[in-house]
């Protein structure tokens, strides 16, 4: 059965990835998945939530540009060899995949303008680093 993807396309500036996760907290929708890219103005935002509706309406109304999406979530074994077994068999069977990203666990990994700085930053307020 496929998911409902939430696509949200963003400006390229600080403060506005936060907005969309106050939006979601403010409406109490669960973010259960995302992938950002990004090019030098603009940024695509992929989401899965608990309610792709309300989540795309709330954005919308806030000036968003939102697209929803069917999409298809796997279940993978953590161990070496899963990914590339499901690869496998879609390329065995002609079958294109335009992207991919993960939405296991709660760790994130941030690509951000001052490591040094945000390391500090959210190690002073409780983050635990992987």
């Amino acid at each position: 059965m496929p998911v409902q993807q939430l696509t949200v396309f963003l400006e390229n500036q600080t403060g506005r990835l936060a907005e969309v996760t106050r939006i979601l907290k403010e409406a109490d929708i669960n973010l259960k998945g995302f992938s950002t890219t990004e090019a030098r103005d603009y940024g695509i935002l992929r989401l899965i939530v608990s309610n792709t509706e309300t989540a795309r309406m709330k954005l919308k109304e806030a000036g968003f540009t939102t697209h929803i999406a069917d999409a298809i979530c796997i279940k993978v074994e953590d161990k070496p060899g899963e990914l590339y077994k499901i690869l496998e068999l879609l390329a065995g069977e002609k079958i294109n995949i335009d992207y991919i990203y993960v939405i296991a666990d709660t760790r994130l990994v941030l690509s951000v303008s001052d490591i040094e700085k945000t390391e500090s930053i959210l190690k002073k307020n409780g983050a635990a680093l992987c």
